[in-house]
């Protein structure tokens, strides 16, 4: 059975409310340095990459690397995505303000905070109920309330929300999860890693006329996606 998570939870990943280093001259330049030099000139997604404080996403072992050009364990053998890495995959979706995201793999919570600083609702599942957990604290302490969590398994997505204007995917199936394909609005777009453990690619999916087209965007290495029994999709 689904459970749902609106409530901040008891234990958080690490105390918002303590003192300490904000990081910003390191966040404006992993956007200067390791983002807009690559290319990426998204107004919105550079604002929301300075505006979301990576390091409250992160164990607090690993906060002085928060803004380091990699991704980083946040426990269960899970990991942030490289700050390139989110923000790509962001520009991609060419989000407009009133629109609704859903998001696969909730994972810290980082890139549903980046989603959810620029559009209207963000739906996102997680299949690890500790992370889950930790990634509406987290978010819930910031005050994104538009950010919705769902523990599941994300390949079938989430379609009592359905249909989305954008997917966004954070962990690789071995092939495109045909809900997801049925939950993705007309005119939606679609960005997901997909292959094996070894080599995996970023694809742009759009849904036009009820078709989907799917363009190969760049060569990633992502977590495996995994159902309830944590087996591999």
């Amino acid at each position: 059975m689904y459970r749902f998570f609106f409530l901040l939870c008891l234990m958080p990943l690490i105390t918002l409310t303590a003192t300490g280093q904000d990081y910003q001259a390191e966040r404006h330049n992993m956007v200067d340095q390791q983002i807009r030099n690559r290319g990426i000139r998204n107004s919105q997604v550079l604002e929301a990459m300075r505006n979301v404080k990576r390091h409250l996403f992160v164990p607090e072992q690993y906060r002085h690397l928060a803004y380091s050009d990699r991704p980083l364990p946040i426990g269960h053998q899970q990991t942030i995505s490289q700050p390139y890495i989110v923000a790509l995959m962001t520009d991609y979706l060419e989000l407009k303000e009133d629109e609704k995201v859903l998001e696969i793999g909730t994972g810290s919570g980082y890139q549903a905070a980046v989603l959810a600083e620029i559009v209207d609702q963000v739906y996102s599942v997680e299949i690890v109920e500790p992370l889950a957990h930790r990634a509406q604290s987290t978010l819930g302490e910031l005050g994104y309330d538009n950010v919705h969590i769902r523990i599941g398994d994300g390949y079938k997505g989430w379609q009592e929300h359905a249909p989305y204007d954008a997917i966004i995917v954070t962990a690789s199936p071995s092939d495109v999860p045909p809900p997801l394909k049925e939950q993705l609005a007309e005119g939606g777009r679609m960005v997901i890693p997909v292959g094996g453990p070894v080599f995996q690619k970023l694809v742009l999916l759009r849904k036009k006329d009820g078709k989907v087209k799917q363009t190969d965007v760049t060569s990633v290495r992502f977590v495996p996606m995994i159902d309830e029994e944590g087996d591999r999709h």
